[in-house]
């Protein structure tokens, strides 16, 4: 009887175990994941469970006895440290040795880090310990004018803290949205009561605060850093599998070995619709990857053709993003984007490439269908608030 082991005990982790099982694999399942914590959603960590309005088993992705009654075997704790993809095998930090048929590598990604002391947010152990140090009067840094970024800086504010955000592009998400509509976030922030410092950098993280690159000193009781995240290829790199940005997969999430796939945050898959490999951070990526990939690793014909998707919700804005920016020409606004309530289409020669609804709502079908049409839209068409 075949088994299916599973590296990366997450959302596409989880996602692909429940999947091969309703498939009607009857298999060995192995879940291996190097958290205590049982596979959970990571997007309430800096939304609603940092915020205190959603509790702790809210967040997982099944009820602990689904594990038992679906003959998945979860083993927590446990690092795998080889991939010896020629025997077949993983290698766990016990030393012990776990066969496989095929093998998923779902390992997601780790935060970016800064010399010195700061907070991260990337488990739920971190949002728990900083939900607990938000309170009114305590002073944080936020490092970083990033999606987890603000988020944090929202909670952080809305919880009653004195808030700084210290971003070395010219203003939030300049990367991700470009400057004008990161200057609209930066305004939301601003008018919150939050402390915005662009163009400079965080070059240490101290007992007492932060030394900015420019020499000068902030101080606060608590710095958190959202500057990014790097993919753990490192097992997947070492036992010769083809790495770029991520493990590089086909539309079907199989690397360059055929009984070895990837999905999640790990994984650069060539999506058919951009004609190139796209690595995909977000909620939504391994919620969907996952369950393509476990089809994958059945043999079923399928395609991860998805259009990136993402959310935030900070303080009274609630947004979803849908689509690749890169290559734009321009942006045309539906709604007015001082009124918090509008939706931004990026366009490049004519087509739309990416939307954002913000605190507009049932429309991001609409939007992904005119991104997957692929045609020059009548700008008089698109939705107009």
């Amino acid at each position: 009887m075949a088994t299916f082991v599973i590296v990366g005990a997450g959302l596409a982790g989880a996602k692909a175990a429940q999947t091969l099982r309703e498939e009607g694999f009857a298999g060995e399942v192995v879940l291996i994941g190097a958290e205590s914590e049982r596979p959970y959603e990571r997007p309430p960590l800096s939304k609603e469970y940092l915020q205190g309005r959603a509790e702790r088993d809210t967040i997982y992705v099944h009820e602990p006895s689904w594990y038992v009654d679906n003959a998945v075997d979860l083993r927590l704790g446990t690092r795998v440290t080889r991939i010896e993809r020629d025997d077949h095998l993983v290698r766990l930090d016990d030393g012990s040795r776990q066969p496989y048929d095929k093998l998923l590598i779902a390992t997601g990604a780790v935060p970016r880090r800064l010399p010195g002391p700061a907070h991260y947010l990337r488990t739920v152990e971190d949002s728990e310990a900083l939900r607990q140090r938000f309170a009114p009067g305590v002073s944080v840094l936020v490092v970083g004018a990033s999606w987890i970024g603000l988020e944090t800086a929202a909670a952080a504010r809305t919880a009653g803290c004195d808030v700084t955000v210290v971003e070395p592009e010219p203003t939030a998400l300049n990367k991700a949205l470009g400057p004008e509509l990161g200057a609209m976030f930066a305004r939301l922030h601003a008018g919150k009561g939050v402390e915005l410092r662009f163009g400079t950098a965080a070059a240490e993280v101290t007992p007492t605060g932060v030394r900015l690159s420019s020499g000068e000193r902030l101080t606060a009781d608590l710095v958190v850093a959202g500057i990014g995240a790097v993919p753990e290829v490192g097992l997947a790199r070492d036992a010769g599998l083809d790495v770029g940005q991520g493990i590089l997969t086909d539309p079907a999430l199989r690397t360059s070995h055929p009984d070895v796939f990837a999905a999640g945050d790990v994984a650069e898959f060539f999506h058919p619709l951009y004609g190139r490999h796209i690595r995909v951070e977000h909620w939504a990526n391994a919620l969907h990857g996952g369950p393509v990939a476990a089809r994958s690793m059945l043999g079923h014909e399928v395609v991860h053709d998805r259009l990136p998707y993402f959310y935030t919700d900070q303080y009274e804005l609630g947004m979803e993003f849908s689509g690749d920016v890169e290559g734009h020409d321009e942006v045309v606004y539906r709604g007015d984007p001082a009124s918090l309530e509008f939706v931004a289409y990026w366009l490049r020669e004519g087509r739309v490439v990416a939307g954002m609804n913000v605190n507009v709502w049932d429309v991001v079908d609409e939007i992904q269908e005119l991104i997957r049409s692929g045609v020059s839209v009548d700008r008089t068409s698109l939705w107009k608030g």
